[in-house]
């Protein structure tokens, strides 16, 4: 295999997917990730867009797609604590014994590192094209926001086929830390790695920080190790935020925010005051300031910039940006214009120059951790021969930081049947994609347009139970 040659990953966290990424970012050889919750149907979809020559694949999640693979690809399995490999298909170590001790090529700045997909919102997966030297200016950044030393141990439990998680690792051997592997969130299994392990910074998703600070309760002092906290991926609310800095009380807190496409803003430990005040309250209401070198700009529609205070869509010029998606010429003409990436989210940049998230443009719901596109999840859902309409926004949730909510107007003369509905998208969504709640409704709100009123569906259906 040569340069610009594409290999993909489908797995849990393991040494071993490590070591295929490492092996990308030395040869420059491109490794595509895949999210290992997908159906089969999103997976193999991603397969034939990025055609990889090899796919790296756990035994079993390989059963799951075993069916569907192009006859030209070949196979090895992954991690050897996934199950036992099908016969005839090579362990990873078999594999890496077959190969060279030197790679065939060396990466420059200028190849492409990885492709990492993304939902796409008409339900067909776009990968975000992350070079060499973006992956690298990012990890430079998240080791300069976390100041990590050669004495830190990272936690890493959340999925390495993100960008988060992905960056946080090599952010952590940029400093010669030591990472310490998880192949996904188990609580009782993190809150004993802590201990066990020394570890001293943590990287989790606001619902995992949450379970986390729960299941120290009988035991505070496992907690106090901890001197970095990142929290990122979704919203936080205020109570579980001042929880985990009352269980880590000498921890340095900050969050992130981005996206595939372009990591944005943090808030730094500084910030993260506890004095209750009106300012401390309105920083931690905030996602930071754009991260060093940065450039984020607040637009309307017709992309001119508004005034400190208003509303906008947010905009981000970024070394740390992605190229474009994969075979999909329209969708980054439509991100990437003239060096600014569309994030599709719409936010303030308030006196401070603190930027703060007001909804999600492309109603994109952040639920423990994932992005889930409304559209995708709409078009699934009529496809069910009850279903007459349909719309799919995020409500609060304290443990997922939005839950997949649809809300359903049946066919005349059929029940809404909820189990119904859930057993029928499990053959064509993501199980996290699947709505958690469904509200049966008469109709749907809609505005002048025709369109369906989603700020008022969020109004309606966020409201506190009574």
């Amino acid at each position: 295999m040569h340069r610009s040659d594409r290999v993909a990953v489908y797995g849990r966290n393991s040494i071993e997917f490590g070591e295929v990424l490492a092996m990308g970012q030395i040869s420059g050889i491109v490794v595509a990730t895949v999210n290992f919750r997908l159906s089969p149907v999103e997976v193999t979809s991603i397969l034939a867009d990025s055609t990889p020559r090899v796919l790296f694949v756990d035994a079993d999640l390989l059963t799951t797609v075993a069916d569907r693979l192009p006859d030209d690809i070949e196979v090895v399995c992954l991690d050897p604590s996934a199950g036992v490999p099908p016969q005839g298909v090579p362990t990873f170590d078999e594999f890496v014994t077959c190969t060279s001790e030197e790679p065939v090529s060396r990466a420059r700045a200028t190849d492409i590192a990885c492709l990492i997909y993304t939902s796409g919102t008409t339900g067909r997966p776009k990968g975000c094209i992350v070079g060499q030297d973006g992956l690298r200016e990012i990890a430079f950044i998240l080791t300069n926001e976390m100041r990590l030393g050669s004495q830190d141990r990272q936690l890493l439990v959340m999925p390495m086929f993100h960008i988060g998680a992905m960056a946080i690792g090599l952010a952590a051997h940029a400093r010669g830390a030591t990472v310490v592997l998880h192949r996904g969130f188990d609580t009782a299994e993190t809150l004993q790695s802590v201990v066990d392990h020394g570890i001293t910074a943590l990287h989790l998703a606001p619902t995992m920080l949450q379970e986390l600070v729960r299941a120290a309760r009988d035991s505070p002092a496992a907690l106090r190790g901890i001197r970095v906290v990142v929290y990122s991926a979704a919203p936080i609310t205020a109570d579980n935020l001042a929880a985990a800095m009352a269980a880590m009380p000498d921890a340095g807190f900050t969050n992130m925010y981005g996206q595939t496409e372009v990591i944005t803003s943090g808030l730094p430990f500084e910030f993260h005051d506890r004095d209750g005040s009106a300012l401390a309250e309105r920083r931690l209401s905030s996602v930071g300031l754009p991260f060093p070198g940065n450039r984020v700009r607040i637009v309307d529609d017709a992309g001119h910039e508004v005034p400190t205070g208003e509303s906008g869509e947010i905009i981000v010029w970024s070394a740390t940006a992605f190229r474009g998606y994969w075979n999909n010429s329209a969708a980054t003409a439509d991100t990437l214009r003239d060096g600014w990436c569309h994030t599709g989210d719409v936010g303030v940049l308030d006196d401070d120059g603190l930027l703060h998230i007001v909804d999600r443009k492309k109603d994109v719901v952040i639920s423990g951790g994932e992005n889930v596109y409304s559209l995708e999840v709409e078009d699934a859902i009529s496809d069910h021969p009850d279903v007459a309409e349909c719309a799919v926004i995020g409500t609060p949730d304290d443990r997922w930081g939005e839950a997949v909510t649809g809300i359903i107007v049946s066919q005349a003369g059929t029940e809404f049947d909820p189990d119904a509905l859930r057993s029928f998208l499990r053959d064509r969504l993501a199980a996290y994609k699947i709505p958690k709640r469904f509200f049966p409704v008469p109709e749907l709100p809609k505005m002048a347009t025709g369109k369906i009123d989603k700020k008022a569906l969020r109004v309606e259906f966020s409201r506190p139970a009574e």
